[in-house]
């Protein structure tokens, strides 16, 4: 069974003008193909979660070697910054397409409280960084058993 739509013309002039508005926003503020930047912390992604023992952090940084990754911790706040270096140059390049990017990058998230940074683990497996920091006894979640009498 086909239901009667009703046409309002006004919605289909509010349509245009949000895609006249992204067509202008992506026409001034996205860099043109083929251009070449550092990572952005856009970029970077990271997945953050936490276990009864600890939080994890894992960071997809293909192509980036394990002594090129920085990562402090202060207070609450975790920094990642790293660099990505171009392995060799090509004197006489005439790039047909370039998406590789290389170049510097930052992180900065704030991670929950009570945990011991100074206890914190990383390891690099296959592109992906991975960073335990283990919760404090006094954050990590009990369970009181209820007593009968």
């Amino acid at each position: 069974m086909s239901s009667l739509i009703r046409w309002e013309p006004l919605r289909d002039f509010v349509s245009l003008r949000d895609a006249m508005d992204r067509l202008f926003e992506e026409s001034f503020t996205a860099p043109p193909r083929g251009w070449i930047a550092p990572l952005s912390a856009a970029e970077l992604a990271m997945d953050l979660y936490e276990t009864p023992e600890d939080v994890t952090i894992k960071a997809a940084l293909p192509g980036i070697k394990p002594e090129d990754v920085e990562i402090t911790i202060t207070g609450n706040t975790l920094h990642l910054r790293g660099e990505s270096k171009e392995e060799n140059e090509i004197k006489d390049k005439n790039y047909l397409r370039r998406e590789r990017r290389y170049g510097s990058f930052e992180r900065t998230i704030a991670l929950p409280g009570g945990l011991q940074a100074d206890k914190a683990e990383a390891t690099f497996e296959n592109g992906v960084l991975t960073l335990r920091v283990p919760k404090s006894e006094q954050t990590k979640t009990k369970t009181i058993k209820v007593k009968t009498k």
